[in-house]
C-alpha cells in the first residue's frame, strides 16, 4: 500500500514537472513586416565624393512584428538594382533601431556592391530586412524605388568635343576604367572634329595634346579627328599618354 502510495505521488511529480515545461516554452511567430516610410518612392540621389561624411538621408520604419515574448529584433537595409529581386543586394547597415541616418559614403558604397553603373542615374531598391536572433524568422518590408547616380572609387574622366557622341555639351563621354592596368578607355563611334580629356565634367582639370604626339599636356590643344569612325582610346593619365586607334 505505501508502494503504490509513493508511486501515485511521484506520477503527480513527473505530471507537474511536465506542465510547468510546456507553459515556459515561448512559440516565436511572424506577425507584421516593417513598412518602410522613408525616403519617399522616387527619391532621385546624385552623390558625391566630397560630400562622403555627410548624412544623405534618414531612413524610417515602422517596427517589424513578432508574436511571442519580447525581444531584440533585428534591421537589415538592404539595397539592390531594381528587377533583379534582390540578388545580389548589398547590406547598406544594420541596426535595432526603426531609423538610420546613413552617409553619402555609405548609400554610395552599397550602389556599387550591387552592381550600380558609377555616373549614371540608375534604379535602385530598397526594403528592410528584419529577423530575430542570428539571421531567424526573417520578415521584409515593402520595397521603394530610388534613383541613383554613383560614383567609383576611381576618377571619373570623359570625352568632350565635337568629335564626341555629345559635342562640346555636357555631360560628358565617360570613360571606362580598368583597375588591372590603371588605365581609361573608350570604344565608339567618333566623328570628324575635335576632342578633349576632361575631369568630372568641368573645365578645371583638363588634357589636349599640343604636339598631336600622343602625350598630354594640362589644359593643352584640342586633338583633331580627320576621319570618323569607330575608335578605341586608351589612357595612361598618371604617364600622361594615350592611344587612339580606328577599329
Amino acid at each position: 500500500m505505501k508502494n503504490i502510495f509513493k508511486l501515485g505521488i511521484f506520477a503527480m511529480l513527473l505530471m507537474s514537472a511536465g506542465a510547468c515545461n510546456s507553459d515556459d516554452i515561448t512559440v516565436l511567430k511572424p506577425s507584421k513586416a516593417a513598412v518602410l516610410a522613408t525616403p519617399a518612392e522616387g527619391t532621385v540621389f546624385v552623390f558625391d565624393k566630397t560630400e562622403a561624411t555627410e548624412v544623405a538621408a534618414t531612413f524610417k520604419w515602422s517596427a517589424a512584428q513578432y508574436d511571442g515574448a519580447p525581444i531584440v529584433v533585428n534591421y537589415e537595409i538592404e539595397m539592390a538594382k531594381s528587377g533583379t529581386n534582390f540578388q545580389n543586394a548589398a547590406v547598406v547597415a544594420v541596426t535595432t533601431d526603426v531609423t538610420k541616418a546613413l552617409t553619402v559614403g555609405e548609400l554610395n558604397s552599397a550602389a556599387m556592391n550591387c552592381g550600380l553603373t558609377p555616373f549614371v542615374p540608375q534604379d535602385a531598391d530598397i526594403r528592410i530586412k528584419s529577423y530575430l536572433g542570428e539571421d531567424g524568422i526573417v520578415q521584409y518590408s515593402n520595397v521603394i524605388k530610388l534613383t541613383v547616380t554613383a560614383y567609383s572609387a576611381w576618377d571619373n574622366w570623359g570625352l568632350i568635343g565635337s568629335a564626341t557622341p555629345n559635342g562640346w555639351n555636357d555631360p560628358d563621354t565617360n570613360l571606362d576604367y580598368d583597375i588591372a592596368t590603371k588605365k581609361y578607355s573608350y570604344t565608339g563611334p567618333l566623328l570628324v572634329g575635335e576632342y578633349k580629356f576632361r575631369l568630372d565634367d568641368k573645365w578645371d582639370t583638363n588634357y589636349g595634346d599640343d604636339g598631336n604626339d600622343l602625350t598630354l599636356e594640362a589644359g593643352g590643344a584640342n586633338i583633331p579627328v580627320t576621319v570618323a569612325g569607330n575608335y578605341t582610346i586608351i589612357v595612361d593619365f598618371a604617364a600622361k599618354k594615350y592611344t587612339i586607334t580606328k577599329n
